[in-house]
């Protein structure tokens, strides 16, 4: 069996066999629903009232020391099974899923979410896990377990963003590089700015990946790069980078009816807000999703600056 038929598989197994996934999992055919269309694409804004767990998790380092980490073996229920990915990553099944089918790929040792020296794994997971949206959080961007390296993959389909590339790429698109090995675009649609890099080379994808990495780390004046990631695999790679320049809007923190709990990650920045609470959800308006994006995306200083860069440093 290839490793997308055994998660497949895994995930089937775990519906029945553990209670709390099975639970959450038949809960998001109640999910509520709706849709703001921009100029050309799509925001969809999920209910997913256990999703909170992760929206409201606290991040910081005194709150992290204090709680066991639920990604390490020894701490995980004893229904949570796994599918190895070599000897490094255990695939898992996200047990508060937003997906149809939703994992959550944990490395092996404890160690901080640090994406530089795991993106060529990044890259070989998406080959291996061709079904799936595979992504990646920052630490200050969406990671609700900072201190354990993992990635999460979910279905293809649910993110808006993944029918809308090709158009996006067409009616608001900057071809910063076009060779025989890769082509580098830079997106700005008016309410994210972000970069797809297409290539069917991973070593070409990692010498451009280091650079941005790089770049971007400078830019936030920041020791991990701010940012969430998408990457798609079919005869090559398709990976959307989206740098931060925030990790939580101010509606986040607010109180009364101001407040809005959402904590934005890869899934938001792919088009599908994930928002627990229901008064949020009732409330939220195309407004507030301009406003929050304007927060927490590159600014259009950054996007100028890394483009320059590319433009005149890239890779041969």
């Amino acid at each position: 069996m290839s490793i997308q038929e055994k998660a497949d598989a895994l995930f089937k197994d775990q519906l029945s066999s553990w209670p709390l996934l099975g639970a959450n999992w038949e809960k998001l055919g109640e999910a509520k629903i709706k849709e703001f269309d921009f100029d050309g694409f799509t925001i969809r804004v999920q209910c997913n009232p256990k999703r909170i767990v992760s929206s409201a998790a606290k991040v910081d380092r005194e709150s992290i020391e204090k709680r066991p980490c639920f990604l390490c073996t020894e701490h995980r229920p004893p229904e949570e099974l796994n599918v190895w990915f070599g000897n490094q990553y255990e695939i898992l099944c996200n047990p508060f899923p937003i997906f149809r089918e939703h994992f959550t790929i944990a490395s092996a040792d404890h160690t901080p979410q640090v994406i530089e020296p795991e993106f060529a794994s990044f890259l070989e997971l998406s080959r291996a896990l061709p079904d799936l949206a595979l992504f990646y959080n920052a630490p200050n961007c969406g990671a609700s377990a900072p201190d354990h390296m993992h990635f999460q993959a979910g279905n293809i389909g649910f993110m808006p963003i993944e029918k809308e590339l090709a158009d996006l790429k067409k009616k608001y698109g900057q071809v910063l590089q076009k060779d025989k090995d890769i082509e580098v675009t830079a997106v700005a649609d008016g309410l994210r700015r972000f970069y797809i890099f297409e290539s069917g080379s991973k070593e070409k994808l990692e010498e451009f990946a280091a650079a941005a990495f790089q770049m971007i780390r400078k830019i936030q004046n920041e020791a991990e790069p701010m940012i969430n990631m998408l990457s798609y695999y079919n005869d090559g790679w398709q990976v959307v980078l989206f740098p931060r320049d925030k990790h939580r809007p101010w509606q986040y923190f607010e109180e009364g009816e101001m407040n809005i709990l959402l904590s934005p990650a890869s899934v938001d920045m792919g088009g599908t807000l994930i928002i627990p609470l229901e008064k949020d959800f009732q409330k939220i308006s195309r407004e507030d999703i301009e406003d929050i994006f304007s927060q927490i995306t590159f600014s259009a200083e950054h996007f100028s600056r890394m483009n320059e860069y590319f433009l005149h440093n890239g890779i041969q």
